[in-house]
């Protein structure tokens, strides 16, 4: 069974409307990340926000009216994009304002022409993207834990305590994509094979 990336009602209805093409990663690289979660989430207060399921956005969307058209690309996207290697490196942080501990992966050449071609494909639309950057400035990874509402030394705590390199970095390989949409407070995902 499908295992949902959020699950919070408050995140659920954050997110109402809007769409993601994000990648799964498997053992052993998901082993990671849940072994680092788990192990932050006991450093935290209880109901701090987090994703319930690793995963890699390659892009953000928001087109609720066009959520088909939207599928359509991606898929298009998808079959001329070979399967794509993840390698976990560090875990780091987005510093303030956004306050986020990620887990940083690696820029793989698989990753990097994703993201690319991804970029191209969409350069013929006028689809809405959310928090789009420049590939030079895209920092690939997995989201761990959300300290936005962490007071600020609770934050400077939790920051200091989280940065590492991974001694042992993670890999794998993903060979499909999911095209993730927000609507009617629930979760929604169409699994995209890669290649």
């Amino acid at each position: 069974m499908r295992r949902p990336f959020m699950t919070d009602p408050d995140q659920l209805s954050s997110l109402e409307g809007q769409q993601y093409l994000v990648l799964r990663p498997s053992a052993p690289v998901s082993a990671a990340y849940r072994k680092v979660q788990g192990e932050l989430l006991t450093r935290v207060p209880a109901g701090t926000k987090h994703p319930h399921t690793e995963h890699v956005t390659l892009r953000g969307f928001y087109e609720p009216e066009r959520r088909g058209q939207l599928g359509a690309l991606v898929r298009e996207w998808a079959a001329r994009q070979h399967p794509i290697e993840i390698v976990a490196e560090a875990i780091d942080t987005f510093p303030a304002p956004w306050q986020i501990v990620i887990m940083r992966l690696a820029r793989t050449a698989s990753l990097v022409d994703g993201y690319a071609s991804l970029s191209t494909a969409l350069e013929q639309t006028d689809f809405r993207r959310l928090d789009e950057l420049a590939l030079g400035d895209w920092i690939f990874h997995l989201s761990v834990a959300y300290g936005k509402t962490l007071p600020a030394d609770a934050w400077t705590e939790l920051e200091r305590g989280s940065l590492r390199e991974l001694a042992e970095q993670p890999r794998c390989v993903v060979a499909e994509a999911e095209l993730v949409w927000y609507q009617d407070g629930l979760e929604h995902a169409e699994v995209i094979p890669l290649g």
